[in-house]
Parts: structure tokens; C-alpha cells; sequence
């Protein structure tokens, strides 16, 4: 039987009573999709998963979202390696506040990450929940920001010139299977206020990294915005800090939270793998 455990955070809930390396009931999918719309994040300890197990996980709440910028693992070519070897100097992967994906037209609705090798120190994860960050604006910057439309690219992170671009010399060594392409300067547009997809409840989506400016609004008025909001959506009164364990995955909803990796944890391995999810046509 599915039960679900509150985090005392402005996000997040623990599920037990279940074993993800089975096929998952109906019941409990509906249990867990119910946890997962109500808390945003999800965390299931003490699962042995192979990337099959993950998978099917994947597939009980939509189809595989696209990943255009990582290489699959050898065992399934819709599981991705979150690595960092113990000796390893390239910048942290993943160290801004972002949704994943956010420049596709349909970006993934979820991410399931799970621990495989985790480090006895650092390396926590954290989630900024912005149905509250939405709720708590102040009158005037909601005002400023509830009509915009942002404009999405993947160009400042995965195009030739990005921040992961093999030209760097700071990535050399990378362990991490990223592609860079010059169909990372793509943009698209999405609002930056949207309903959440199944609940219909309001939300701030994507920060600045991922979006490079606002349609209605100048360059440098845009980018003074951005900077602003970035502040504003990963305040501590917002943030879950997620301690992670071996064999734990952690299912996130990219509708309602903004998340991002730290450090802190050099001399040791740390290898997750993870899967995207698409909403259900």
C-alpha cells in the first residue's frame, strides 16, 4: 500500500510501501500521480532499480520526453548517466536554477532521477516550489509579470559557444555524455505565468539561464527582470534541500518546481541515472 509522508518543506513528500522494481498497479499509479500533483516532488527510498526498472517507472506516468542533449546509456536509450567522476575539475553540471528543457515546444512534464553512487558528503539537490513563489508575489512585480511572454533557448548552455562546449578548456575531462549542437540557439516561447497542465494551478515557469528574454520588453529592461525573479524564485522560503542515498529515486513535476545541483562533494564518484517524462497525449 502506497503511503505518502509530507516533507516538512515548502515541497515534498516520501513514499513508502511500494516496490518500483515491479510493475506498478493501477491503483498505485493513480496513488502516486495523486502525491506527485499535490507535493511536486517525490522521493522512494530503498529501491534497487535497473535502467529497465526505471523505465517502466517512466512510462506509468507519460511517455519518454526528448532529450536532445545527452547521450543514452549503453543499457537503454532512454536513460541518461548524471556522472562526476572523483577526480574530475569541470565545472558543476547543472549548478543554476532551471526547469528542464523548457526551450522545447512541449517540454517534459517530470524527471525521475535515481542514486546509483552517492557520495558520503554534499552533492544535495534543490527544489524551489513556484506555485508558491507565484502565490507570494507582491502586487507590484505580479502586475510587472503575469501577461509576459519568455523566450526559451538552450543556445547559453549546449550551442558551440556554451558553457558545456568541448572548445572550453574547463570541460575538459567531463565525464557527463553531453552533445552540444547548433540546434541548442532554437528558441521558443512559452508564458511565463502558466496553468499547471493537470491541476490548472498558477505558477512562474523557467528563470533566467534558459530564458533569454522577454517578448514585450527590451533587452536590458528584460535582463534587469530576469535577475530580478532569479533572486526572488529560489528564496529559502521556497526551497526544499534534498539529501540524496543510494538506491533512492526522486520524481519531480517541471510544471511546478525549479531545481538545481550543488557540490561539495570532490574526491568521491557520483553517478544518478535519469529519464524525462512527456504528458500522455
Amino acid at each position: 500500500m502506497v503511503k505518502v509522508s509530507p516533507i516538512d518543506a515548502p515541497c515534498g513528500a516520501v513514499i513508502t510501501g511500494i516496490d518500483l522494481s515491479s510493475k506498478l498497479s493501477d491503483e498505485a499509479v493513480v496513488d502516486i500521480r495523486q502525491a506527485w500533483l499535490q507535493n511536486h516532488v517525490l522521493v522512494f527510498p530503498k529501491q534497487v532499480l535497473n535502467p529497465a526498472d526505471l523505465a517502466r517507472f517512466t512510462l506509468s506516468f507519460g511517455h519518454f520526453g526528448d532529450d536532445p542533449f545527452f547521450d543514452p546509456i549503453e543499457e537503454h536509450n532512454h536513460v541518461a548517466a548524471i556522472r562526476r567522476d572523483a577526480k574530475e575539475k569541470t565545472p558543476l553540471f547543472a549548478e543554476n536554477w532551471h526547469t528542464d528543457w523548457s526551450f522545447q515546444v512541449k517540454p517534459p512534464i517530470g524527471t525521475c532521477l535515481y542514486g546509483i553512487k552517492i557520495p558520503p558528503v554534499g552533492g544535495d539537490t534543490l527544489f524551489a516550489n513556484q506555485h508558491k513563489a507565484f502565490d507570494e508575489l507582491l502586487p507590484l512585480l505580479k502586475s510587472k509579470i503575469e501577461h509576459l511572454t519568455a523566450v526559451h533557448s538552450a543556445a547559453s548552455a549546449y550551442s558551440p559557444e556554451g558553457i558545456y562546449s568541448d572548445e572550453l578548456k574547463q570541460n575538459s575531462g567531463r565525464s557527463m555524455d553531453i552533445k552540444v549542437s547548433d540546434e541548442a540557439r532554437r528558441t521558443q516561447t512559452h508564458p511565463l505565468i502558466r496553468p499547471h497542465t493537470e491541476t490548472g494551478r498558477l505558477a512562474i515557469y523557467s528563470t533566467a539561464g534558459y530564458i533569454q528574454r522577454f517578448e514585450e520588453l527590451e533587452i536590458d529592461e528584460s535582463k534587469q527582470l530576469l535577475n530580478e525573479l532569479y533572486q526572488y524564485q529560489g528564496s529559502p522560503q521556497f526551497v526544499y534541500r534534498h539529501k540524496w542515498q543510494a538506491n533512492m529515486l526522486v520524481m519531480w513535476d517541471n510544471r511546478s518546481v525549479l531545481h538545481k545541483a550543488t557540490g561539495g562533494y570532490d574526491g568521491y564518484d557520483r553517478l544518478l541515472h535519469r529519464t524525462t517524462i512527456s504528458q500522455f497525449d
